[in-house]
Formats: structure tokens, C-alpha cells, sequence
């Protein structure tokens, strides 16, 4: 089987990662790749929101499946642009990709069809949402409408985060058309934690759950991103919990959305806040979560293009996933600046030595080479990720492969997983 992945990150280096492993893959291309992606997979210089160019390579190449990683290409339509060309490809449709593209789309669809969510307004002016602000009172949340690249969610704790956030918004407009929309909305409270499932638009295959790390600074301090690490499996989900989630949350998704004439093929990522009155929808992903892939594909014992191929077609009900009894963790090295404005062009030294530790992969996101050289050139520049026996031997391993890695202003959070082993209690948490 021949398969195309597009993107450029972290995330689509770990699917090809996974696809290395996955038998009856013979050949993998990457549009565009990274210099982590060029050494187990043939890069194309093809942009991936060029739709046209990736399907003409996909054509020429005769691929059997393409993998689309990143949001920006399924919200454009890359789907539909496949389809009328008759190739294969893993990844919903525009319309379905609604869900991620428009959070004004996902709040009203979910009170369509009641899916438990926040209570929300839906403004469209810096006065609309001062006084939906003055409403609500804090602690509350807004988010851009549109794609923000993962840092379009504002927590508003007092009158001058409100500002601030208003600022961000609708004046200096940070987001762009984004913020054409914005939803103000009450700050939900409990843990936050990552469902993912693959769909065919019936049936339903979960991937292994995780825990992410959205904020910039240790004790989930400092400014949204578009995460610094996460491990898997998310361990804090109570006994029971998964169930309930895909019966009252996933499931109601993929049928309302077949109702609506949206037909959910591919990944379904579901950010939740696991309340003292249950789980609660935060916001629809239209593909795999970064950096929530690069720990929960470590752990895939199975055969991915296999079930990508099978979701594709609307044969899922023949697909299984199955998965390491074993944790991972990913902890995610930031360029200097981000995430505002990430420096770029500091040299890179340390990867091979940190992948000479069992157990430790290192993920591409940010890098370039330069004159033969391996520099940033991104905010998110590596996912240093290891797999254990348990997640406290997986934390352990990979600050060890952390700490081999050099670069100019390198910043990463030192707590990633701590949180979860302080609410078990002591635990080291084994994976159950």
C-alpha cells in the first residue's frame, strides 16, 4: 500500500512513525514533511492547503490512502476534492469538518441535540461581549469562531484579563476573521481530557484516551497554546466514565451529524471537562489532537493504515484497534517567544542522544535544516516522548530525553503527568 500523509508537525510525524510499524505499507510520502518525516518517509514539496496540488501528487504517485493531519486543509474541503477524483482519503468532509471549523456551528449543534455543553452566548461586537461578560460574571471563557491554531480560547478571570481579551478579539484583532464571532461562555471546572474515536459514519472505533497540557507555564499557568504535553492514558477518567461518553457524547455527534446530511468520516477528537455533573463538551477536533497523537500512537499495537483504509470506505465494522497495556508521555520544547512570536533559526543538538535512551522517540514539529544543519523554525519545535511500564517510569524517561536536547531559549513545562499522579493518589500509574 502506498500512503500520503499531509502536514508538517509533530502529529504527522508520529503517523508516519506509526505507519512504519503498520504491515503492508510499502511505500509513505509526506506533503510536506519535516526533516524528522524525510529520514522514514519521501517528502513532496506540496503546501497542504493546496488542494489541487495534493491531489494531483496523490494521482501521479497512484496512492492507495492519504492521512490528513492538520485542520486547515479538512476545513477547506480537501475531502471533497479527493472524492470527486475518486482517490481514497482518511479525513471528514467540509461540511462535517464544520464541527471544528465553527465553534458557533459545534455550540448550537450540541444544543441541538442535547450533548451536554457550557451555557453560552454568541456576540459579534467588543460592547456585545462586555456586557454578555457582565452577564455571565467570572471566572468565564470566549473563543474565536474560526481556526486559531489552537490558541483561540481566552480564560477570563477578572475585569483585566476581560480587556485583554476584548483587545485580542475585536480591536488589535489578533485572530483575524476568526474573531468574527466569538462565544462568551461560563468556565466550566473539573479535569480536562481528550476522547478520540475513529468513525466510518456509523460505526465507532475509540482510541486510547489522553490527557493534554494547554497552557504555557507549569500549575496550567500562563497563556493558552496549542499544547506542551500530554500522556496516555489519561488515567483520571473514573470507572465507567468512557462508556458514558461515547453513549451520551459520541455517538448523539456522529447520528445528529448523519441527520444534518453531514456524514462524520474519520477522526472525531472530543475535549472535554470531566464535571462534578459529568463530562461536558469544551470543542470538536476534525482530526488527531497534537500533541495528544505523538503519546497515544506510541502505544498502538495495531495495523493504522489498515483501519484508516476501512473508515474511509464505511467498512469500520470489520476494523480493531488495540493498544499497549504500557503509558506514554509527550513533552513538548517550545522555541523562545512562543507562543506569541517564536525565534526561529537556533541551532538544534541533542536528538540523537536522546534517542539512545530505550524507550525515548523524538518527534519533529518546528525544525528545518540550514547549511546542513538542524535549526528551529517554528513554536513547537519537538515532542520528546517515551513509553513505560507505567506513567511514572514514562514521565521519568522522557525529562531524561529532555534533557539531552539543546537549543536557544527552550522552554517546555516540567510537570507534565504530575497532576495525574497527585489525583491517584500516590499511584504510579499503571495502565488498567
Amino acid at each position: 500500500m502506498k500512503v500520503l500523509v499531509v502536514g508538517s508537525g509533530g502529529r504527522e510525524h508520529a503517523i508516519v512513525h506509526a505507519l512504519r510499524r503498520s504491515p503492508g505499507v510499502e511505500e509513505i510520502y509526506a506533503a510536506p514533511g519535516n526533516p524528522g518525516i524525510a529520514q522514514i518517509a519521501d517528502l513532496l514539496a506540496v503546501a497542504p492547503d493546496d488542494l489541487p496540488a495534493v491531489a494531483d501528487a496523490a494521482t501521479d504517485l497512484r496512492v492507495d490512502l492519504t492521512i490528513v493531519g492538520p485542520e486547515l486543509p479538512l476545513a477547506y474541503g480537501i475531502a471533497d476534492e479527493f472524492a470527486q477524483r475518486g482517490l481514497r482519503l482518511f479525513g471528514p468532509s467540509q461540511r462535517a469538518a464544520e464541527l471544528e471549523a465553527s465553534k458557533v456551528f459545534a455550540k448550537q449543534f450540541c444544543l441541538r441535540h442535547g450533548i451536554p455543553t457550557a451555557a453560552a452566548e454568541i456576540v459579534g461586537s467588543s460592547t456585545e461581549a462586555a456586557a454578555a461578560a457582565r452577564r455571565r460574571g467570572f471566572p468565564l471563557v470566549m473563543k474565536a469562531d474560526g481556526l486559531a491554531a489552537g490558541k483561540g480560547v481566552l480564560i477570563v478571570r477578572d475585569k483585566a484579563d476581560l480587556e485583554s481579551a476584548i483587545d485580542s478579539l475585536f480591536i488589535s484583532r489578533r485572530f483575524g476573521d476568526a474573531a468574527t464571532h466569538v462565544i462568551v461562555e461560563e468556565c466550566l471546572e473539573g479535569t480536562e481530557v481528550s476522547y478520540m474515536v475513529i468513525s466510518d459514519g456509523t460505526n465507532l472505533v475509540p482510541i486510547a484516551t489522553s490527557h493534554d497540557y494547554k497552557r504555557a507555564l507549569d500549575g496550567d499557568q500562563g497563556p493558552n497554546t496549542g499544547g506542551m504535553g500530554a500522556h496516555s492514558p489519561a488515567l483520571v477518567i473514573p470507572p465507567g466514565t468512557s462508556r458514558h461518553i461515547l453513549d451520551s457524547i459520541v455517538q448523539p455527534t456522529i447520528r445528529g451529524m448523519a441527520d444534518e446530511g453531514r456524514e462524520y468520516r474519520g477522526v472525531l477528537y472530543v475535549g472535554l471537562m470531566l464535571t462534578d455533573h459529568g463530562p461536558s463538551v469544551l470543542e470538536f477536533n476534525c482530526r488527531l489532537g497534537d500533541p495528544e497523537t505523538q503519546a497515544i500512537l506510541l502505544r498502538l499495537d495495531d495495523n493504522l493504515a489498515d483501519v484508516a483504509r476501512h473508515a474511509a470506505d464505511g467498512r469500520l465494522d470489520v476494523a480493531t484497534l488495540s493498544w499497549r497495556r504500557e503509558a506514554a508521555v509527550c513533552v513538548v520544547l517550545a522555541a523562545a517567544g512562543y507562543p506569541g512570536m517564536p525565534h526561529k533559526g537556533d541551532a538544534i543538538t541533542g536528538i540523537d542522544e536522546a534517542l539512545a535512551l530505550p524507550g525515548v522517540t523524538v518527534y519533529h514539529s518546528g525544525t528545518k535544516l540550514k547549511d546542513g544543519s538542524l535549526v528551529t523554525a517554528g513554536g513547537r519545535v519537538l515532542s520528546v516522548c517515551a513509553r513505560a511500564v507505567d506513567l511514572a517510569d514514562a514521565i521519568d524517561l522522557a525529562y531524561q530525553g529532555v534533557g539531552a536536547i539543546r537549543f536557544e531559549g527552550m522552554q517546555y513545562r516540567t510537570d507534565i503527568g504530575v497532576d495525574t499522579l497527585a489525583a491517584l493518589g500516590g499511584g504510579r500509574g499503571e495502565p488498567g
